[in-house]
Order: C-alpha cells, then sequence, then structure tokens
C-alpha cells in the first residue's frame, strides 16, 4: 500500500516515534499497539502492512 507519505509525515499522524518506523524498516519487533496506530492513521486493516513470514528454523 503506497498512502504517498514521508516517514516523518506517518510518525506525525499515527503519534509514533521515528524509531519505530525504523524498526519496521529492518523487520525489528514492534508492538501491536504501534500497528494499530500505524492502521488507523492509514484507514487501513493490519494485513495491508502485516506480511507474516514463516521462520525458517520451525520449518
Amino acid at each position: 500500500m503506497d498512502k504517498d507519505m514521508k516517514k516523518k509525515d506517518l510518525c506525525a499522524k499515527a503519534g509514533i516515534s521515528p524509531a519505530s518506523v525504523t524498526k519496521l524498516g529492518r523487520n525489528g519487533h514492534v508492538s501491536t499497539e504501534i500497528l494499530l496506530k500505524i492502521c488507523t492513521a492509514l484507514d487501513c486493516k493490519i494485513e495491508d502492512i502485516l506480511e507474516i513470514v514463516p521462520d525458517k528454523e520451525l520449518s
């Protein structure tokens, strides 16, 4: 999904820190609260911003 938004704009609209956006970009761990704030700000569903990729070690 592309809302034509810069990272700083997403931070401001969602009320999240730039560090959270950086973690997302690096496949880091973020809380479900952060994901909810992003979905609310972008008016989207969780599956629009999240993809579950099975861990290779669990396969």
